[in-house]
């Protein structure tokens, strides 16, 4: 057993930075004496790891190659999904919760939060829909459940179903939109959350109510919301949109893993992009945030269509270079999640101090320790649309114009991924830490 664990140790899963023996993936291993055949359960922190196929053809690969095996027989498990403890009566068994927002109403968000739900599954994961909007519940006309009744089960009420994939929404229970003050619908999604009984799940997607006011800020804090997806547009408005909406969820610790530009361009023969509302701010988002995950789906009939019917484009057109699009972007929520829940303190946020008396910063954290930038070399990195050409990434900041003498008045963390700072010759600046790592 010693030397399969070793050989397997070189196996290393991308988004935990570790190989699946130290992680504890390998369970259960057991070897037949009489036919020398190796049976193993590779326990992942999903179902709907991307990477599962993978592991199982290199697990099997290596155990084949030692001189003495007949036969690998690897058999994929998942850990037990586990809610944080004081997670509501109902959502005790879910192991992620996924805020799909955005700023304003109208840029598709609804569309996205149920075609990245039936992505999920599609990779292998137990997923839940919760239509958070009580003021106009959109997941009963873009989802069809296969029975619309909705029962209990005891004194909670029983999710509906489509495939695999569990629905609730105000609109299944009460027709017709509500008018109520934000105290009363908070309340009334906590109990309508704790009263549904969504049992053991992966993900439940939660689609919430536009806007980043009380409503929003209190269901972030009251639910404990995993990660958050930003449904955005590409017009330049929409981008003070998603600072907005990233400074919201900043406020109660949730990191913004992934943004989607809707609307971000027309198709003309399936060999031109019309981009009718601009280019978008995919590099803006990155460089300046760094939110590395971030999708353009096109405008396009269609996806409307299947809004309307009931039908989830996803399960229309799975074949799609559109349906790829909410596959990529599930598969970035299944890593971000994994890095969120079991990276904890690695690869994160990095400490980054000021030291007064050397005019030095200082960064340390699980990967880099006593490394020094000055203070000058980081504000001539800034990447704002001030300093750097959005379209073609040039520098339009000149060097020469930076004081070797300015510092940071002011440090502080900003979403999950990046450092902002306020400098003593004016000016702002956001800053990825996988930039400040690279300097």
């Amino acid at each position: 057993q010693s030397q399969i664990l070793a050989a397997l140790s070189v196996i290393n899963d991308p988004d935990l930075n570790a190989d699946i023996v130290s992680l504890g993936f390998v369970q259960n291993l057991k070897i037949d004496e009489s036919s020398n055949i190796v049976s193993l359960d590779l326990e992942l922190t999903t179902p709907a790891c991307p990477v599962k196929d993978l592991f199982v053809q290199q697990c099997q690969d290596i155990i084949n190659g030692l001189a003495w095996t007949r036969g690998a027989d690897v058999t994929l498990t998942s850990q037990p999904t586990a809610a944080p403890s004081d997670a509501p009566l109902g959502m005790s068994q879910i192991g992620a919760v996924i805020a799909v927002s955005s700023c304003k109403g109208g840029v598709g968000k609804s569309t996205t939060a149920v075609n990245l739900a039936f992505a999920l599954e599609s990779l292998g994961a137990k997923v839940g829909i919760f239509d958070a909007d009580v003021y106009g519940p959109s997941l009963p006309t873009m989802v069809t459940p296969e029975d619309d009744n909705v029962r209990f089960v005891g004194r909670q009420i029983a999710p509906l179903r489509r495939g695999d994939v569990s629905l609730m929404s105000f609109g299944y229970v009460n027709e017709g939109s509500a008018i109520m003050r934000g105290p009363m619908v908070t309340q009334l999604l906590d109990q309508f959350l704790s009263l549904t009984n969504w049992g053991a799940l992966d993900y439940l997607i939660m689609d919430m109510p536009p806007g980043t006011g009380d409503i929003q800020l209190t269901l972030s804090q009251r639910l404990n919301i995993t990660a958050a997806v930003i449904v955005t547009t590409p017009q330049e408005l929409s981008f003070v949109d998603v600072e907005r909406g990233v400074e919201m969820f900043d406020t109660v610790n949730v990191p913004c893993i992934a943004v989607v530009e809707n609307m971000a361009y027309l198709e003309r023969e399936e060999t031109e992009m019309i981009r009718i509302f601009g280019p978008g701010h995919k590099r803006r988002l990155s460089e300046q945030w760094g939110i590395e995950h971030t999708y353009s789906v096109p405008l396009m009939g269609q996806i409307a269509q299947n809004g309307d019917s009931g039908t989830p484009f996803i399960l229309d057109n799975p074949k799609s270079p559109q349906a790829d699009i909410y596959r990529q972007l599930a598969k970035s929520v299944v890593s971000e999640v994994a890095k969120i829940k079991f990276c904890t303190g690695k690869g994160g946020r990095p400490s980054v101090s000021y030291d007064v008396e050397k005019s030095i910063l200082r960064v340390d954290d699980g990967d880099i320790q006593n490394a020094t930038i000055s203070p000058a070399e980081l504000r001539r990195g800034c990447r704002c649309a001030a300093c750097v050409e959005e379209l073609t990434g040039k520098q339009i900041l000149n060097p020469a114009s930076i004081s070797e003498s300015v510092k940071p008045l002011n440090m502080s963390p900003t979403g999950n991924y990046a450092l902002s700072v306020d400098w003593s010759d004016g000016h702002r600046s956001l800053y990825p830490y996988r930039q400040i790592r690279s300097m």
